[in-house]
């Protein structure tokens, strides 16, 4: 079914594995650096660093959240680890941008990686020219998604009227403080849908059909 966004005016995007398929491959060589990373950092057996990496994940909402409050991290060091990554997973979607070019008003990512890494990710996809700025983790002053303080800071750096606003993530609980402050959200990816949790507005296994097919506002 068509989604009626004809009400949106500010459209946010998550970065990795939203603004492109995680069928791509792209994210699996970033939690195997990662592992790395902790493992490092821990001393810990690869096995262990892993389990660690994802109970911060899933505490913390981010793994650098829970290094830096618990092993001293420096963020800038724990980031300069996907600077120089091969990008060559990541393909140029034109369907993907004209989609995007259709909406109407501001067009923001919403990320909990760095300006570095959404910046590199953005040139390859091409994207770069479609949006008015990218909200990465230092703006937030390293509250990650799905911290309500991260929607907080968000909301007050760019002057956000939620109700005006459509919030697309692959994580469904990335999406529940977005709707609970009453944006219209919608879940990406190939397990959308299958989420039956209420906070989630539209679900979609890809991107590029769900904008272009979506009820937009007349142009003024």
């Amino acid at each position: 079914m068509t989604a009626d966004l004809a009400h949106v005016d500010t459209w946010l995007f998550d970065l990795d594995n939203t603004l492109y398929p995680a069928e791509s491959g792209f994210m699996a060589e970033i939690t195997s650096r990662m592992t790395d990373f902790v493992q490092k950092a821990t001393g810990l057996p690869r096995d262990e660093a892993f389990a660690l990496q994802k109970a911060y994940l899933a505490e913390h909402g981010l793994t650098l959240k829970g290094m830096m409050l618990n092993h001293g991290v420096d963020p800038a060091e724990f980031h300069a680890i996907f600077h120089d990554m091969s990008l060559e997973a990541l393909a140029h979607d034109p369907d993907l941008l004209a989609g995007l070019a259709r909406l109407p008003g501001r067009r923001l990512i919403f990320t909990n990686a760095d300006d570095v890494h959404a910046r590199r990710v953005l040139e390859r996809l091409e994207l770069t020219g479609l949006f008015d700025d990218v909200f990465h983790i230092a703006s937030s002053g390293y509250e990650p998604k799905p911290s309500p303080r991260a929607f907080q800071a968000i909301g007050a750096a760019h002057a956000i009227d939620p109700v005006a606003t459509a919030f697309f993530e692959d994580s469904e609980r990335n999406l529940a403080p977005a709707a609970e402050l009453g944006m219209t959200t919608v879940l990406v990816g190939a397990w959308a849908p299958r989420s039956t949790a209420p906070f989630v507005h539209h679900r979609t296994e890809k991107l590029a059909p769900f904008l272009t097919g979506a009820r937009l506002r007349e142009a003024l």
